[in-house]
C-alpha cells in the first residue's frame, strides 16, 4: 500500500530552490545547540590532538628566527593534551580562560550603558520618531536605515522596529509585508554595519585578537578597527535595501488583500510619539552633544589627555578605551530621556535596568564559557597554526590571493552563517583557522574580520536558524495567517542576494582598488 505523503508520476515536482531551501532547514536542525556544539568541539580537539600528538603531526614555522614562541627545530608541532601535562593545563586554566576571553567583559560593560538608553525608552522613541516623521518618498529607506542602526541596541529591532514598519506600510496602503522585509533587512541583513561602535564590535574583534595571536602573540585589535568600512556601508545598504525593496519584493508581492490578515488589523496602533517623549529626546539629544564635546576635548587637540604618548589618534587611551565611551554615550542620554519622561526616577530604575540586561545575557555567559575553553584548547595544540600555514601553503600553490580569495572567504562565511546564526560563535569556530591562514597569505586581522562580516550579516536573513526569525514569522501571520517558511525566505532572498554581491564589491573597491583602511589605525596587509 503506498503511503497518501508519496510521490506519484503525476506529482509535481518540488522547484530546485525549494528543494535547496528544504535542504539548508534540515541541516540546520540537525545541529545542535550552539553550546552543545562548543562542548563537542572541545571533545573532538582533546581527542584530534592525542591522534595528531602520537603521529607527530608537523609544519614548518613560516615565522622568521628570534620570534617569541618559535621553536629551535623550526617546526610547529601538534601538542597533545591527551596526557597529564594536558589535565593539569586544562584543570589550572578553566577559570582563566573564562574571565580572560576578551569578548566577555567587553560586551557586558558596553551592554550596561546600551540598557540605560534602551529601558528608559529612548531607543524605542528614536526608532519610532525615525520612521514616521520620514516622508513617504523616503520611508522605505529610512525603515531600512533604522533597522540598521538599531542592531547596537540588540533585540530593539527585531521586538520592535520590524511590527512598527509592517503596519506603517499598512496605514500607508503599502503591502505590510514590504515594510517588514525592508525591516528585517536592515537589523538582520544589515547586521554588522552601523554609524556607532555598538555591542557587536568588541565582541568579533575580542575574537579575532586572540587568533591573530596565534600568529603575532601582541598583535591587538580594538572594537574600532571597522568603524570607517561599517559606517559607509550603513549607507549603502540601506540604499540597497530600499531598491530591493521598492523594485524587487513590493512588485512581487502585489497589492495587499485584507482578507489574507489572520485577525483584524483596523485597530493597529503605529504608537506615535508622546509630547512628553519629544521632549524627553530634545534634552537627550543635549545630553549627546555635551557627551560628544567632552569626548572631543580628549582626543582632538594635539595635546589631547587620550591621545597617545607621541600624540597620535592611533594606538591612543581614547581607542584603548572605546567600550568605556560606549556605555557613557548611551547610558547618559538614556538617563536623561528617563528622567524627562518618567521611566528612570531613582537609582533603583537605573540599577534595575541595568539587572535586566544582565539577565537576559545568561545565555551569553554560558556559551562563552564553552566557547573559551575550545579557543583555549585550539591554541594550545597549535591546530590553528598547523591548519593555517597548511591552507596558507595550499592557497598559494593554487595562486587564488587577492579579491577571489576574499570572495570565496566572504561566501564560505555565509554558507556557514545558514547552519550557525550566531556571529559570535562561528567566529570563535572558524576564527582560530582563517585569521591565521589568511594572515599568513599577507592580510591584516581587521580585513579579515571585515570581510566576515559581510558574509555572517547578508545570510541572516533566509536562514531559520537566526534565533528571531521564529518571531518574524509570526509576524508576518498576522498579515498574512497562510504564510509558511519558504515564502518568508523566498521573500528575503533577493536582499541576501544583492547584499552579497553589492557589499562585496564595495569591499573589493574599498581595500583593492582605492586602498582605504576599514577602520582608525586599522591595516590592510599584515608583515611579520
Amino acid at each position: 500500500m503506498t503511503s497518501s505523503a508519496s510521490v506519484t508520476p503525476n506529482s509535481p515536482k518540488k522547484p530546485i530552490f525549494t528543494r535547496f531551501l528544504d535542504m539548508v532547514e534540515y541541516l540546520g536542525n540537525l545541529l545542535p545547540h550552539p553550546i552543545t556544539l562548543f562542548v563537542i568541539l572541545c571533545a573532538a580537539v582533546l581527542v584530534a590532538s592525542g591522534i595528531a600528538g602520537f603521529f607527530e603531526v608537523s609544519v614548518a614555522d613560516p615565522r622568521p628566527e628570534g620570534v617569541k614562541g618559535r621553536a629551535a627545530d623550526g617546526m610547529i608541532h601538534v601538542v597533545s593534551l591527551i596526557n597529564a601535562d594536558g589535565l593539569e593545563l586544562i584543570v589550572t586554566n578553566l577559570v582563566k580562560n573564562f574571565v580572560g576571553f576578551a569578548p566577555l567583559g567587553t560586551v557586558l560593560v558596553a551592554l550596561l550603558g546600551v540598557a540605560v538608553a534602551e529601558h528608559s525608552g529612548l531607543l524605542s522613541a528614536v526608532m519610532r520618531g525615525m520612521v514616521m516623521g520620514a516622508s513617504k518618498r523616503m520611508v522605505t529607506v529610512t525603515v531600512v536605515f533604522a533597522g540598521i542602526i538599531s542592531n547596537t541596541a540588540s533585540e530593539l529591532g527585531y521586538v520592535v522596529l520590524i511590527p512598527l514598519a509592517a503596519m506603517l506600510f499598512h496605514s500607508l496602503g503599502r503591502h505590510p509585508l514590504a515594510g517588514l522585509a525592508a525591516a528585517f533587512a536592515g537589523v538582520s541583513g544589515g547586521y554588522s554595519a552601523n554609524l556607532l561602535i555598538g555591542t557587536v564590535d568588541p565582541l568579533l574583534s575580542g575574537i579575532t585578537e586572540t587568533a591573530a595571536q596565534l600568529i603575532d602573540p601582541s598583535y591587538t585589535v580594538g572594537p574600532e578597527v571597522n568603524w570607517y568600512f561599517m559606517f559607509v556601508s550603513t549607507f549603502f545598504i540601506a540604499a540597497m535595501g530600499a531598491f530591493v525593496t521598492e523594485k524587487i519584493v513590493e512588485p512581487k508581492l502585489g497589492k495587499y488583500n485584507q482578507d489574507e490578515a489572520s485577525e483584524d488589523l483596523s485597530h493597529d496602533s503605529l504608537g506615535k510619539l508622546t509630547e512628553v517623549e519629544k521632549k524627553g529626546m530634545k534634552r537627550a539629544g543635549l545630553a549627546v552633544l555635551v557627551v560628544c564635546a567632552l569626548l572631543a576635548w580628549t582626543i582632538v587637540p594635539e595635546d589631547g589627555i587620550l591621545r597617545s604618548d607621541t600624540g597620535t589618534v592611533a594606538g591612543s587611551p581614547f581607542l584603548k578605551s572605546i567600550v568605556a565611551f560606549i556605555f557613557v554615550f548611551f547610558a547618559v542620554p538614556g538617563l536623561v530621556y528617563g528622567k524627562v519622561v518618567g521611566t528612570m526616577k531613582t537609582d533603583r530604575d537605573v540599577i534595575d535596568a541595568m539587572s535586566k540586561s544582565m539577565s537576559s545575557m545568561g545565555m551569553y555567559i554560558v556559551l562563552v564559557f564553552f566557547a573559551a575553553q575550545f579557543v583555549a584548547f585550539f591554541k594550545w595544540t597549535n591546530f590553528g597554526q598547523v591548519f593555517a600555514v597548511s591552507g596558507a601553503n595550499f592557497l598559494q600553490e593554487i595562486g587564488l590571493t587577492g579579491p577571489m580569495l576574499f570572495f570565496a572567504f566572504i561566501l564560505m562565511c555565509g554558507f556557514i552563517n545558514l547552519m550557525i546564526g550566531s556571529a559570535s560563535a562561528q567566529w570563535a569556530v572558524t576564527a582560530p583557522i582563517f585569521v591565521p591562514m589568511l594572515m599568513l597569505v599577507g592580510y591584516a586581522p581587521e580585513t579579515i574580520q571585515a570581510a566576515y562580516r559581510i558574509g555572517d550579516s547578508t545570510t541572516n536573513i533566509i536562514t531559520p536558524m537566526m534565533s528571531y526569525f521564529a518571531l518574524i514569522l509570526a509576524v508576518a501571520t498576522r498579515y498574512m495567517k497562510n504564510l509558511g517558511i519558504g515564502t518568508l525566505i523566498a521573500t528575503m532572498l533577493p536582499y541576501s542576494l544583492c547584499f552579497i554581491v553589492g557589499w562585496s564589491l564595495l569591499f573589493y573597491l574599498w581595500v583593492f582598488v582605492f586602498g582605504l583602511p576599514v577602520g582608525p589605525g586599522a591595516a590592510t596587509y599584515y608583515t611579520p
